[in-house]
């Protein structure tokens, strides 16, 4: 076997850091009541509608000379911050102190894009310094901020609403925190935003629909707690890698899957999403990770599916799906890892039975095929393969969902007879 592509990398890169994650937050982990705490704490300080009044940054009284007005205001958000931390255990904030911005630990400073002659706060970077606390409404001060990178800590409650103002956002990670509420709307209104990374909080509720009409390259959803259908407009997205994995995400994946031409990687895994496959998965020729995993997929393999000449994950394990797989699947090009097991399928061509493949990972295994070991009981089999799906007829695979019986209109009744009044 050749040396694993880039998309393999990341793939399982993401396995491994969902891994260390889960070690790195029970590790480090605040407790409820200390989330608590700093979320109510978050709560007293965010101004009315969680917006700074215009001009604020002058209300601040400041006995220091800056090279500029926004390094002042810089000054102000980064200050405000370090008071909203409740612990810091590596001291990365203990040389946050006085005007010289562009000198303290994890914060960038580049000349501003609309006056190449003075220097501004560009991005803050403070990934995996275990920082407690909560994120203050000031830090929409920071207007110039290109890149926001604070994963791996532990702030607590909401993106405040004045992060609106971060216009100039190119790359925002807020990964493996403890952040709550809905989606984090203030992403919708940068228009320069190329990267979000939400995963690993309790972000919880609906997609908006906008968030894949905007132009990103990579969107990472995982680990949370949303619930929503997964929007129709998923296909209008630009994205080469999303993560959908580990959260509650319902119904079907959009038929609109189809259009998605910059897709590398796409992981639904570990969701309630069901019914089958859309075909038009089959037209996503740049696509090299499918994960499907732990779901309720139901009915055949799409024989679409054979057009993914460039897919080298493919993970279907842990569903409903039935039929025979086809030898033009396993047989796909760049293909080196397919898992289809815990599943129902009940015939495989001999492409597809790993003893007689040595170029590529099979996994067959917790299906209804008789001949291979480690199989289903033929009553689980039965039970499941004795009433088909026909997905010419599902919703979520091409066909329309069956329509209620409709109810015969009533008969008119016959009017009853007008009598004129009698003549004087």
């Amino acid at each position: 076997m050749g040396k694993p592509r880039r998309s393999q990398v990341f793939y399982f890169s993401f396995l491994f850091f969902c891994f260390l994650s889960s070690l790195s937050t029970s590790s480090f982990a605040l407790s409820d009541a200390e989330a608590s705490y700093l979320s109510q704490r978050q709560l007293l300080t965010l101004p009315e509608n969680g917006e700074l009044p215009d001009g604020f940054e002058f209300q601040v009284q400041i006995n220091l000379k800056f090279d500029n007005s926004r390094l002042r205001r810089a000054y102000i958000a980064l200050q405000a911050w370090k008071k909203a931390m409740y612990s810091d255990p590596k001291n990365i904030t203990n040389n946050w102190v006085g005007p010289n911005v562009c000198g303290y630990s994890g914060v960038f400073c580049a000349q501003a894009l609309d006056d190449p002659k003075i220097n501004v706060v560009a991005g803050v970077d403070l990934n995996h310094a275990d920082i407690a606390g909560y994120l203050p409404a000031e830090l929409g001060l920071m207007t110039d901020l290109a890149l926001f990178h604070i994963n791996s800590n532990r702030f607590c409650g909401i993106i405040p609403k004045s992060f609106s103002e971060l216009t100039l956002m190119h790359e925002f990670d807020v990964s493996n925190n403890r952040f709550v509420g809905p989606f984090p709307d203030v992403t919708l209104s940068w228009s320069s935003v190329r990267y979000i990374d939400i995963r690993f909080n309790n972000f919880e509720g609906q997609i908006p629909p906008e968030l894949f009409e905007m132009k990103l390259d990579a969107l990472f959803l995982n680990n949370n707690r949303f619930t929503s259908t997964i929007p129709e407009s998923i296909g209008q997205s630009t994205v080469s890698v999303v993560t959908f994995a580990n959260n509650k995400f319902k119904g079907c994946i959009p038929r609109s899957i189809g259009k998605m031409e910059n897709l590398d990687e796409i992981i639904f895994m570990n969701n309630d999403l069901g019914g089958c496959f859309p075909p038009e998965v089959g037209s996503l020729k740049n696509l090299t990770v499918f994960d499907a995993s732990f779901n309720s997929f139901v009915g055949a393999l799409p024989q679409e599916f054979s057009n993914l000449i460039g897919v080298n994950v493919l993970d279907i394990s842990h569903n409903k799906l039935t039929g025979v797989l086809p030898e033009n699947i396993c047989k796909l090009p760049s293909l080196s890892n397919f898992s289809f097991s815990q599943n129902y399928f009940n015939g495989a061509a001999n492409a597809c039975v790993p003893t007689l493949r040595k170029d590529i990972v099979l996994d067959d295994t917790g299906n209804c095929l008789g001949d291979r070991p480690k199989q289903k009981l033929g009553n689980e089999c039965e039970a499941v393969l004795s009433h088909p799906i026909d997905c010419s007829k599902d919703k979520c695979g091409g066909g329309s969902s069956p329509k209620p019986p409709v109810k015969p209109a009533p008969k008119p009744q016959p009017k009853p007879p007008v009598h004129s009044p009698p003549q004087q």
